[in-house]
């Protein structure tokens, strides 16, 4: 016989409500859950403050983790330091000088990443500051990740350097590319293009930056791919015999890009992404959009001179445009200018191909050395400049943009990336040269931190490359 309570309140009998079973929750849910929650906290009270340095290693992550680029773990305030306050008052009295409107800094001094941090706005209409989160497009330093991307090849066997990229036997020997009459063109080899000594002149112009006029005479409208660029490349032929002379050349690097896909039998953007970028932890650097409606997330406004421009836009819209919103076909750049990165990933970029011990590099060391040895006769492979102390230089300009790499021989290397052109062109690198050399003067001592070992504590990542 079912039992019956008696209420003490009202005097009256109820039936006491049965219990439930509780529901237990899979264990998998729970480490999920887990998970989740300890991402959280460790985002709220950012622990890597606690750290001078991180050796841990996680060898074993699971193939579907989800990582979480380095530069949307770290912001602004991680490097909101008393001692750098001069520092900052230099860089934002320079972006109010020259009218830039957002600019982002990241400094490593032997191989740990000391400071990274935004100036100005990324985009000015809509107020959103500059932070270290964000993306911009880095022009020319894009053929240094083109340039480790053919190296890689190299060292695994994929090509040589002295192999012929046209012509029989040639890398791109393929029906697309033998329409040439300038049989100059056979003697190119992947050592001529990442040397800029291919022969390819800009005589008339470069063909990179006349998309309009490249489809005109193609026969195309709009926008043309990478095969119809190059194919006009060459049937304008070259100007000098290959290994004479050096002509800094976009083309040469948007063929080195082809030589890659050819090579590995990849796009070349999976490519640099699968091989190079993702096994030293660099998840979120891109090829770029031109358009301002296409563009990532967390990527930046682009602003350029007051007295710039409309050019037509360069998909045969016949819209008029400015040449960083659509005029110029940054995505068609592809390695020779369309990745668009933080200072802070770039950084990560840079110390596993600098040869320092601190970071284990994804490039053999003579693979390095190969590529920045000092010679008066031939640029070094991917830099601009590598002098014989030790300082290396990689430049990139184009509408809207502002990059500057550099590596010093006294172990600090720093990247500066503005959202704005200059008037002076690609002489502005110079200013922000000078800038940074008197902003360092007023610091007096860096922190002993490592901020990378923020992506070692959200991803379980430590030292993923094999020291060479």
């Amino acid at each position: 016989m079912r039992q019956y309570n008696r209420d003490p309140l009202d005097n009256q009998y109820y039936r006491p409500p049965r219990r439930k079973k509780r529901r237990r929750l899979k264990k998998s849910v729970k480490r999920a859950l887990a998970l989740i929650v300890t991402i959280i906290i460790i985002l709220i009270f950012r622990p890597w403050h606690w750290f001078s340095g991180w050796s841990g290693r996680t060898d074993i992550i699971a193939a579907d983790t989800v990582r979480v680029p380095l530069n949307q773990i770290l912001s602004n305030m991680d490097s909101d330091l008393p001692q750098a306050a001069k520092f900052d008052k230099a860089v934002n009295q320079f972006i109010r000088k020259w009218d830039i409107r957002g600019a982002s800094l990241a400094i490593m001094k032997d191989g740990n990443l000391i400071y990274s941090k935004g100036y100005g706005y990324a985009d000015v209409k809509n107020q959103v500051p500059m932070e270290v989160r964000h993306i911009m497009r880095i022009a020319s330093l894009s053929k240094l990740i083109t340039a480790v991307g053919v190296m890689k090849l190299y060292e695994d066997g994929k090509l040589k350097l002295t192999d012929r990229v046209f012509g029989p036997g040639g890398i791109l020997s393929d029906s697309t590319f033998a329409g040439y009459t300038d049989k100059k063109i056979n003697e190119i080899t992947v050592d001529n293009l990442l040397r800029h000594q291919a022969g390819f002149s800009v005589r008339a112009g470069d063909p990179m930056f006349l998309p309009l006029d490249v489809a005109k005479a193609m026969g195309r409208h709009g926008a043309v791919d990478m095969n119809t660029m190059i194919s006009y490349g060459l049937n304008r032929g070259i100007r000098y015999k290959p290994g004479t002379r050096t002509i800094y050349s976009n083309m040469g690097y948007l063929i080195l890009s082809k030589v890659i896909e050819q090579a590995s039998g990849l796009s070349y953007e999976n490519y640099i992404q699968d091989s190079i970028l993702k096994p030293i932890g660099c998840y979120d650097m891109h090829i770029g959009y031109n358009n301002p409606e296409d563009k990532f997330e967390n990527e930046v406004c682009y602003y350029e001179t007051e007295d710039a421009e409309l050019i037509p836009a360069c998909d045969g819209s016949n819209r008029m445009v400015a040449k960083s919103g659509g005029g110029n076909d940054v995505r068609g750049l592809m390695g020779a200018g369309a990745w668009v990165v933080s200072p802070t990933e770039m950084l990560k970029f840079v110390a596993a191909i600098d040869g320092d011990p601190a970071k284990p590099d994804i490039l053999k060391k003579e693979t390095i050395r190969l590529m920045t040895t000092d010679s008066e006769s031939t640029l070094p492979i991917g830099w601009m400049r590598c002098n014989k102390d030790g300082d290396w230089t990689r430049t990139g300009t184009m509408a809207g943009t502002n990059a500057l790499l550099k590596k010093q021989s006294n172990g600090y290397t720093w990247v500066f990336i503005a959202n704005t052109s200059s008037w002076k062109g690609p002489r502005f690198h110079h200013q922000i040269n000078t800038m940074l050399k008197q902003a360092f003067d007023r610091v007096s001592e860096w922190p002993e931190k490592d901020m990378f070992a923020a992506d070692s504590i959200i991803n379980g990542l430590g030292d993923t490359t094999e020291t060479n």
